[in-house]
């Protein structure tokens, strides 16, 4: 199982990134994806679920109405699309799945908010 996520960068405060995380090694139109992100000093914290089809998806409170999981199960891609940034949105985001009875990580991308 592989995960690889890209898309991070430097965006000022209102501003947007689109984040991708690549799959492969698994079956991943069966699995459910998530995205997490973790600021220093923090802990690690759920960002967004996406369910094996897309057709359901659960946020943290924190990011609700700003963040969008989708998936493309064609691609073996998932996507977070982040916009309205906050200065708070800045960490480091990992894509996570679950399959078998393992937990995998990608190595994460990291995100800053700043003007």
């Amino acid at each position: 199982v592989q995960l690889v996520e890209s898309g991070g960068g430097l965006v000022q405060p209102g501003g947007s990134l689109r984040l991708s995380c690549a799959a492969s090694g698994f079956t991943f139109s069966n699995a459910a994806m998530m995205w997490l992100r973790q600021a220093p000093g923090k802990e690690r914290e759920l960002v967004a679920v996406i369910s094996s089809g897309g057709y359901t998806t659960n946020y943290a409170d924190s990011v609700k109405g700003r963040f969008t999981i989708s998936r493309d199960n064609a691609k073996n891609t998932v996507y977070l699309q982040m916009n309205s940034l906050k200065p708070d949105d800045t960490a480091v985001y990992y894509c996570k799945t679950t399959w078998g009875i393992r937990n995998y990580w990608g190595q994460g991308t990291q995100v800053t908010v700043s003007s």
